[in-house]
């Protein structure tokens, strides 16, 4: 065995003789109460302890190894997955040790897990009940196993803090758990209800920050193998045009470098599918980038070189003339009768658009691939191992079987780790089976901008018809975009106005988008309910009494917007120059409302100066972990609306790094205050991201009553915000 000596950003990875040969990968974490593994993840075959289930695993020192299926993104799912399992187990916290499922694992064993994605905040609103079934049953065949020992019923065994007691008995469940691992129940157990809970509901540390604090958290970029060589890529620069040529010739002596390898385009047009470019390989990331930057290549760019986003607008604007599709929920009359002849009714048009925006993760796209004769490893930052896997599965030809995917932490994701993280593993794949040796491959960061899969623009046009009470009796919204969600949010919207209709049409476009966090509502939170705010006004009424009124009867909603009341301290009339804003939106079943207070300079300097978010997600198993990620959505989508968006000329991105691509800074970043409004209804809702979609609306709307001035489209930036 040989171990390799490793700085604070590289791995500790071991080639050992494994059962079937290959690499394992290692993890070296310090304890502090409930950890994760000091150990390495291990093939299936190699277990800690005696393996209850899949999920649960118990060391002979009364520790419980629990094995996390997903992804840990900063979202906690390291952390709130052993809080499932421990709270039905009922194990002492101090004893549960985290390690990363095996990807392998699960696809040789029919899903096993289920699933391994971690998107659309899934982790816990809609995996509890499998996950906590695995606790559960665990814990039922534990205490079967004691009973049998005992000669007891089952019933009368008390499974607490990892010891099984039943009268004056008494033994751990390190005791049990061999005994335990043959039990087959006849009948699984239901899992806990709330009231039930005595570990979910409390506020526990994350697992995963303490390592990132002291730089011992490893990433896939971090990864080092033997024998590795570096691969830098660039496909061209207009998504989907093709590799007419290169004279590796130019670079052939360059120090380092091993050679220039053409990527070839795949059959499909997704995110994920590899595009047309080139790859140069050398002994250094350096090396490579360098010797591509100088790689004379020619393109053919294709049909979409004169796109731009003049060009998309105009399209849109004559998608507009057009009829759309109708979706979501329709009710009334004739709503185009209606506005054609509104009568004495006060009518309120307005125009909302959001643009192209990407990812920009603050890890770099990156694979590591390694692909011998009878196993492929693989290294991603993926929200979806099994999703990589299947992909370095069908880009090398090896059966999935013998496909490895090592999950790490992940430097970020907000929907773009998805789909086996892109095109990056299929690269990387390729390449390795090329050469016969490890390749890591690395995208600049201009490269990853460019074929991101990026946020589809929306533009929506709302007309409204107010009644005398100033309450609109008629609503009609037209959203264009390249996606079915342009209408998100906003085909469901929760105010019942009597007559409405929603329409949309879908752009053509050769860019890929994909999921960014809270799909579709991250845009119209800003789109819809800064119209909101434009019907309260013009009907004389305060915008946040308007949306009290308008969800009479949505029990859910009010919880939300009466704490809201209560906590922000709501105001219109605050001095010139400052403003309060509000917004609301339901995302991943999750109501989550926004307070902001603005201030905003003569000279048009905006400060936010406060975001409150309050939520009503019925039902959370850890509070310090929920207020995090509202605190991140609200900041992430705060960011995105004030500075992002892409400048798509001549069928490419032109602002592809931190230079022109605007990212918030810390020092603009407001405190962000978070209430729970919890109904706890039978509905589980999503954490990680609905404190996203209102945070803009809320901010455009206090910039309306600071300046006087209603922005439509972001980035706010863009807009002249001085007033006199």
């Amino acid at each position: 065995m040989t171990h390799l000596n490793v700085t604070r950003r590289q791995f500790n990875v071991t080639t050992a003789a494994l059962a079937g040969g290959g690499m394992m990968l290692g993890f070296h974490m310090p304890a502090h109460g409930a950890a994760t593994n000091k150990s390495p993840w291990l093939l299936p075959t190699d277990k800690e302890g005696t393996e209850i289930n899949a999920w649960i695993a118990i060391d002979p020192d009364g520790g419980v190894t629990m094995r996390v299926p997903h992804t840990e993104q900063g979202q906690g799912a390291l952390t709130s997955v052993p809080m499932m399992l421990a709270e039905e187990l009922h194990i002492d916290w101090k004893s549960v040790r985290a390690v990363f499922a095996s990807a392998n694992r699960h696809v040789r064993n029919n899903n096993e897990y289920v699933t391994m994605s971690t998107a659309g905040s899934n982790v816990v609103r809609s995996r509890h009940p499998h996950i906590m079934a695995a606790g559960a049953s665990a814990r039922e065949r534990l205490k079967e196993a004691a009973a049998k020992a005992w000669n007891v019923a089952r019933a009368d065994v008390v499974a607490k803090d990892g010891v099984l007691t039943a009268g004056n008995r008494r033994g751990t469940f390190a005791e049990f758990a061999t005994a335990a691992a043959a039990i087959r129940l006849e009948a699984e157990p239901k899992i806990k209800t709330p009231d039930q809970w005595w570990l979910l509901g409390t506020s526990v540390q994350r697992l995963d920050i303490p390592h990132k604090v002291n730089g011992s958290a490893q990433y896939s970029i971090d990864t080092r193998l033997p024998n590795m060589v570096y691969a830098n890529v660039v496909c061209c620069p207009v998504p989907w045009g093709e590799l007419k040529s290169f004279n590796f010739e130019a670079i052939k002596g360059r120090p380092g470098v091993i050679g220039a390898y053409e990527m070839k385009m795949g059959n499909g047009r997704g995110g994920a599918d590899m595009q047309s470019g080139v790859a140069v390989v050398a002994d250094s990331f350096y090396r490579a980038k360098t010797a591509l930057d100088l790689l004379p290549i020619e393109w053919d760019f294709g049909p979409n070189a004169a796109v731009s986003n003049a060009t998309l607008a105009a399209d849109v604007q004559r998608f507009m003339t057009m009829p759309g599709e109708a979706v979501g929920d329709n009710a009334g009359g004739d709503v185009f009768a209606m506005i054609a002849n509104p009568g004495n009714a006060k009518v309120v048009k307005a125009e909302y658009h959001r643009p192209y925006e990407t990812h920009f993760r603050m890890e770099p796209i990156n694979a590591t691939v390694s692909v011998t004769a009878d196993r492929v490893d693989v290294w991603t930052p993926s929200q979806d191992q099994s999703a990589a896997l299947q992909r370095a599965a069908n880009q090398s030809g090896m059966d999935p079987k013998n496909v490895y995917t090592h999950t790490t932490f992940i430097g970020g994701a907000f929907g773009g780790g998805g789909g086996g993280n892109t095109a990056v593993t299929r690269q990387a794949t390729e390449l390795s089976k090329t050469l016969g040796r490890p390749v890591k491959l690395m995208w600049t960061r201009e490269e990853d901008v460019r074929h991101d899969k990026q946020r589809s623009p929306h533009t929506t046009q709302f007309t409204a018809l107010l009644g005398a009470d100033g309450y609109p009796t008629t609503f009609f919204s037209r959203s264009i975009g390249t996606e079915t969600r342009v209408t998100s949010g906003v085909a469901d919207m929760p105010y019942k106005i009597p007559n409405r209709r929603h329409e949309r049409s879908l752009q053509p476009s050769h860019i890929p988008t994909a999921s960014h966090r809270a799909p579709g509502t991250n845009q119209n939170g800003f789109i819809l309910e800064g119209f909101v705010d434009e019907m309260a006004i013009a009907g004389g009424i305060n915008p946040l009494d308007w949306r009290l009124k308008m969800t009479e009867g949505a029990n859910d909603w009010q919880a939300v917007l009466k704490v809201m009341k209560e906590k922000s301290g709501f105001r219109i009339d605050l001095p010139r120059g400052e403003g309060m804003g509000v917004a609301i939106m339901e995302d991943h079943a999750s109501i989550c409302g926004a307070c902001a207070t603005v201030t905003v300079s003569r000279r048009g300097q905006l400060t936010v100066e406060k975001v409150m978010v309050v939520i009503n997600s019925q039902h959370i198993i850890n509070p310090l972990n929920c207020a995090e990620q509202l605190e991140g959505a609200a900041c992430w989508e705060l960011g995105t609306a004030w500075f992002a968006g892409l400048d798509l000329r001549d069928g490419r991105f032109t602002n592809t790094n931190i230079d022109t691509y605007q990212l918030m800074r810390i020092n603009q970043m407001p405190p962000v205050e978070v209430h729970f409004a919890l109904t706890k209804g039978g509905t589980w809702g999503g954490m990680g991201e609905p404190a996203g979609p209102p945070t803009p609306g809320a901010v455009a709307n206090a910039i309306f009553f600071a300046t006087g001035k209603r922005i439509r489209s972001t980035p706010f930036r863009n807009h002249d915000l001085s007033w006199a």
